[in-house]
């Protein structure tokens, strides 16, 4: 038995609408696989890959009208409560440094998109608001780099499947990588900065 239960998505008949819900389902839904799954799931039911990215974009959307509010409403209260006011002011500090640190230069459009491929797009989002950047230039920072991300994930899945030709074992592989990949990145980057500061010295 399979962990994730995919050959149930790639039975059965296929309608013209319910393959397309059921990919943009597995993108907006956390759980199940998300960007491997789906890719697989509409590579094998022959969607083009202008419509999975469309529909992988699509999800971005839905999640910057679920997220936006919610930040917001945080942004309001942090406001008006003291040290929830000192703390985001810190917080703001750290991030600036993070992006500082990510991509060598201050918070502007390259740096916001690279925090978004390579942490999410909900992080991007949160350090765009917090650099002053409004809704729609915010989101679209954040999507670009979701979106860059998505490529990435989605060519590396269908290349892996070409040699594994089973759905469950490639998406076990890629969702190991995607978790693995960035621990390995920020441990070898730990290891390298007091090297580059004993230099510096």
């Amino acid at each position: 038995m399979p962990v994730f239960p995919l050959s149930g998505y790639f039975t059965g008949s296929d309608q013209s609408l319910s393959v397309p819900f059921s990919v943009l389902k597995l993108f907006v839904i956390p759980v199940g696989g998300g960007i491997p799954a789906g890719v697989l799931l509409a590579h094998a039911k022959g969607l083009a890959w202008p419509i999975t990215a469309g529909l992988y974009l699509v999800s971005d959307i839905a999640l910057a009208l679920a997220f936006e509010p919610i930040l917001r409403l945080l942004a309001s209260v942090t406001r008006k409560v003291p040290f929830l006011n000192r703390f985001s002011a810190a917080l703001k500090t750290i991030t600036a440094r993070s992006v500082a640190h990510m991509s060598g230069t201050n918070t502007g459009p390259l740096a916001l998109v690279m925090i978004s491929f390579g942490v999410d797009p909900m992080t991007g989002r949160t350090t765009a608001h917090a650099a002053g950047h409004g809704f729609l230039a915010g989101w679209a920072f954040a999507i670009v780099g979701d979106m860059l991300y998505f490529a990435v994930i989605a060519l590396t899945t269908l290349r892996l499947n070409t040699y594994f030709r089973d759905p469950n074992s490639t998406m076990l592989i890629v969702l190991g990588a995607m978790f693995a990949v960035p621990l390995l990145i920020r441990s070898i980057r730990s290891i390298q900065r007091p090297h580059k500061d004993s230099v510096a010295r």
